[in-house]
């Protein structure tokens, strides 16, 4: 089954969709006996806000949103993107002079937060696997310390439940993106050819990629050698393809903020029997997890269906930790496909499916789908990879 993409989103989202998002988080929020949540990294206050921009790529200014128990979410930003933070739905903008090391926004958080404190009101910020603490720990340390009566608790599993579940709306931009990655992979045959250096296909691509739509390539890593590769993450050489490789291409495109990530493998010229058993084996493997993955599934249980195909073959130790991953406004995101994860999926889940296996002499293979999940199971959102390897 398959979701495939119909015309072009809008870019960003009604200010409904973001009254929905707070609602669910407040819901949670009075449930766990949260009065707010302090928020600092990118995704987070993304969601809440809409707030997007590449100056997150700039590590030398914070920024914070808070999201009360009543009432709408409050910036505490520098002044350089106050503009942009009242194009949002955001009203409560308090914005500082930055950059400025020695009160980086630090005494407008306190004003803030001093009333919730005063009541030893429980906060919640995000501490979990897959987090991130976005400020200097110097800065945070002072800040709590300055607030005693307030009570800090996890709100990583809250903001997960609520981000793992995707809208219609952004279903739509994921869509989009996918089938925007998938015109640029059916390109590679007429752009790959024997001699090509590594690095020169790269570039070739991400010019593809933007040529059919993307906003913006961020991560494309791979590799080529012969009969196969041995990693899948290092940036290319000026390495010329050869008869007899087996080259990869993973991309995580991106559009409106929102990313597509999956991959194809191409053989040049010919390939061996082993690569192409290989190929079979992941392809297997991923119609074993489309399959698997549904409503009421565990991730834990889809991994299963994956590594049973996979075991057949793999005798190398192909292993990457997990076998696939959320995906939305970051390249990865929650949950894994992985045997310790227990998430029990839902419908309106985006996902990657990614099984790895290695074999032969130190090589390796990856193949990656994406899809989301409706009621009656997965469909893909990536048009679904040729069942043989294919021979440029």
């Amino acid at each position: 089954m398959s979701d495939a993409a119909g015309a072009t989103p809008q870019r960003g989202f009604e200010a409904a969709e973001f009254a929905a998002r707070l609602a669910r988080a407040q819901a949670l929020m009075a449930a766990e006996g949260i009065a707010g949540l302090l928020l600092m990294t990118e995704a987070e206050v993304r969601y809440f806000s809409g707030f997007h921009t590449l100056f997150w790529q700039s590590p030398t200014r914070p920024w914070f949103l808070f999201v009360p128990a009543e009432g709408k979410p409050i910036a505490v930003i520098p002044e350089i993107g106050a503009a942009l933070m009242r194009q949002t739905w955001v009203e409560d903008i308090r914005t500082w002079s930055a950059p400025a090391p020695q009160d980086d926004g630090i005494s407008l958080l306190q004003d803030l937060l001093s009333s919730y404190a005063a009541q030893g009101a429980q906060i919640g910020v995000m501490k979990g696997h897959e987090t991130a603490l976005r400020m200097p720990l110097g800065d945070y340390e002072r800040l709590i310390a300055s607030l005693p009566g307030l009570r800090l608790c996890d709100a990583t599993s809250l903001v997960r439940s609520l981000r793992m579940v995707k809208s219609e709306a952004e279903i739509a931009k994921l869509s989009h993106i996918c089938a925007i990655g998938s015109r640029s992979f059916a390109a590679v045959p007429d752009i790959a050819h024997e001699g090509q250096p590594l690095e020169d296909l790269f570039r070739a691509f991400r010019r593809e990629a933007l040529a059919q739509g993307a906003d913006d390539v961020p991560y494309l890593v791979g590799g080529a050698d012969q009969g196969g590769y041995h990693d899948v993450i290092s940036p290319p050489s000026r390495r010329p393809l050869r008869a007899g490789d087996v080259v990869m291409l993973d991309t995580g495109a991106t559009w409106d903020g929102y990313f597509c990530d999956f991959d194809r493998n191409f053989a040049i010229g010919s390939a061996d029997d082993l690569s192409r058993r290989a190929y079979d084996t992941l392809w297997r493997a991923t119609e074993a997890g489309i399959d698997a993955a549904r409503p009421g599934a565990t991730c834990r249980g889809v991994f299963d269906a994956m590594r049973a195909v996979i075991a057949d073959m793999d005798d190398q130790g192909g292993d990457v930790g997990r076998l696939g991953h959320g995906l939305g406004t970051q390249l990865t995101e929650w949950p894994s496909f992985a045997g310790f994860d227990e998430t029990v999926l839902e419908a309106g889940m985006v996902l990657t499916l990614e099984p790895s296996l290695g074999y032969g002499a130190g090589r390796i293979m990856v193949h990656e789908e994406n899809i989301v999940l409706r009621a009656d199971g997965a469909h893909l959102l990536t048009e679904r990879a040729a069942p043989e390897l294919p021979v440029i």
